[in-house]
């Protein structure tokens, strides 16, 4: 098991400083119990348990200028706000993923909160091995760069900040440099394996 990580980053919340590249982390054995031991709960029934419990879904995106590969993304919904002085955020990426060493790399994500309409979107980016942004329109960030997709109803640009392992995730903290809000018609939400919307 790989020992705690946690990568600062050079001139974290310098306006004209760019991002700085981010040690991705190595990809070791995920078993978090040993051969002869066996795990407290069932893998099922925490997935069925804790899908009781309904979240936003975002999509956080990434551009290295050095990557030929274009810019990154995926879909996620383990994002939550951490702190307000200093604004922190954090989202949560599984460590098999080929995606998080992209967005290590440029140093920098932005965050798309995704309306209840963007169902469509967000099955795009949760694929693997296909072109995420195609057909796919957006601009850069204020602050990043990164991609702020159109049409969504808020975003937060941010900085890479630390890293941390969470078992077989890591826990990414950024700090925001920008964000911004439209009004929309709510928020797209996740609960027990489908999408859903708000209703007052």
């Amino acid at each position: 098991m790989a020992a705690t990580a946690v990568r600062y980053l050079r001139s974290v919340g310098a306006a004209t400083a760019g991002p700085a590249p981010v040690d991705p982390l190595p990809r070791p054995d995920l078993r978090a119990v040993a051969d002869d031991e066996r795990p407290p709960v069932d893998p099922a029934e925490f997935r069925r348990v804790l899908g009781n419990f309904a979240s936003g879904v975002t999509i956080v995106t990434a551009h290295d200028p050095d990557d030929a590969q274009g810019p990154a993304g995926f879909a996620c919904q383990s994002f939550a706000s951490l702190s307000l002085d200093p604004p922190l955020v954090t989202f949560m990426v599984a460590r098999t993923s080929t995606t998080w060493p992209r967005i290590a790399r440029a140093g920098a994500f932005c965050v798309n909160i995704l309306g209840a309409d963007q169902g469509a979107l967000c099955r795009s980016f949760a694929v693997s091995g296909a072109d995420k942004f195609a057909g796919v329109a957006y601009e850069a960030a204020p602050a990043t760069g990164s991609p702020l997709l159109d049409s969504v109803p808020a975003w937060i640009d941010c900085r890479i900040q630390a890293v941390h392992t969470g078992g077989d995730h890591l826990i990414v903290v950024g700090r925001v440099e920008a964000l911004g809000a439209t009004d929309g018609d709510g928020p797209l939400l996740f609960h027990r394996g489908r999408f859903g919307r708000f209703s007052e």
